[in-house]
């Protein structure tokens, strides 16, 4: 065989021990996968099929096995009266949950944003070389790493409008002339939710902006140095469109957990209408008023808008910055 025979039939074999590699790999990881997808499938999926399963009936905590289906009578109903009137009833004309739907798009809109900026300050300051950085940054952590309910208990002994530390700060500093019931105030009590969250959250925002500063490349900011860029100029042309995946990461994970919020506004606010999340009053109608298939529903709804929103700011996210990179 000459060499030139032996050369043509390496480089036909190459394509297809490729190939086989390449699959071998899939099935490998596949399998590795496999049980991962059933245990997601167990935890997550039969329940989220049971509870739109139930948004469609009229179950009851007492009747979770015998209730009957209805359809779209939780979502929207109508009943015409004798004199031609229609009513309508059902969760998408319901002011309750469109109040609830607004207090937690304000909340996850106002603290992820929030969140993201002092997130990028904090994450800044941490990149610096400075003496005692490692101690700061395991400092920074502690509200994070505090459970929430924790977090919500404290601060609201914190903000307690009797004996709380922040109202007697406040008067000694001359910043408020009478004691204020922070959570208690319709006026004031998302205000107080959104310290909390901040106060809690903004250093796991830090945490995972500053993974993505970490691996930005050090030669960069000299060759911008020597160059006379001005530092403003270099964050906002070379830092940021860097550190861009990182903060796109730190801003789902938040925006998915804060639409989701519970447990801070369950303990800090649990009976005001101006903080009532769509968590909690689905809560509500699923175990306090006995309203399993109404509850059911709202849980629905929001996971629909959970998703429709994620995967919104997704798209949004890669059609600017794929269409910028272009």
């Amino acid at each position: 065989m000459t060499v030139e025979a032996t050369a043509g039939a390496v480089s036909r074999t190459q394509p297809k021990i490729a190939n086989e590699l390449l699959k071998s790999r899939v099935g490998a990881a596949m399998w590795f996968l496999l049980p991962m997808l059933i245990a997601l499938a167990i935890v997550a999926g039969w329940p989220l099929l049971r509870t739109i399963y139930f948004s469609f009936t009229n179950t009851s905590l007492s009747s979770l096995y015998t209730g009957e289906w209805i359809g779209f009578k939780n979502y929207l109903n109508w009943t015409t009266l004798k004199s031609g009137r229609t009513v309508f009833s059902g969760l998408l004309v319901d002011p309750a949950w469109w109040n609830a739907v607004w207090n937690t798009v304000r909340f996850a809109v106002v603290s992820v944003s929030l969140e993201t900026v002092i997130g990028m300050i904090v994450a800044l300051v941490l990149n610096a070389e400075f003496k005692g950085r490692g101690i700061v940054r395991a400092a920074i952590l502690i509200p994070w790493a505090i459970p929430t309910i924790v977090s919500a208990k404290m601060w609201s002994w914190m903000l307690n409008d009797q004996f709380g530390i922040l109202n007697d700060l406040f008067l000694r500093l001359g910043l408020i002339s009478h004691k204020v019931a922070w959570t208690a105030s319709a006026d004031t009590a998302m205000t107080a939710v959104l310290i909390v969250d901040i106060w809690k959250t903004t250093p796991f925002m830090a945490l995972l902006i500053l993974a993505g500063l970490q691996m930005v490349p050090k030669d960069v900011y000299e060759a911008a140095k020597i160059d006379g860029v001005h530092p403003v100029k270099v964050f906002f042309k070379v830092t940021l469109p860097l550190v861009r995946p990182a903060v796109m990461v730190a801003v789902i994970f938040r925006l998915l957990d804060a639409m989701r919020i519970f447990d801070l506004i369950y303990v800090l606010t649990p009976n005001s209408a101006s903080t009532k999340t769509m968590s909690v009053i689905s809560r509500e109608n699923l175990f306090d008023f006995d309203k399993f298939a109404y509850g059911s529903a709202q849980s629905t709804l929001l996971f629909l808008i959970i998703a429709v929103m994620t995967a919104l700011y997704i798209w949004l996210g890669k059609v600017r910055f794929d269409g910028g990179d272009r």
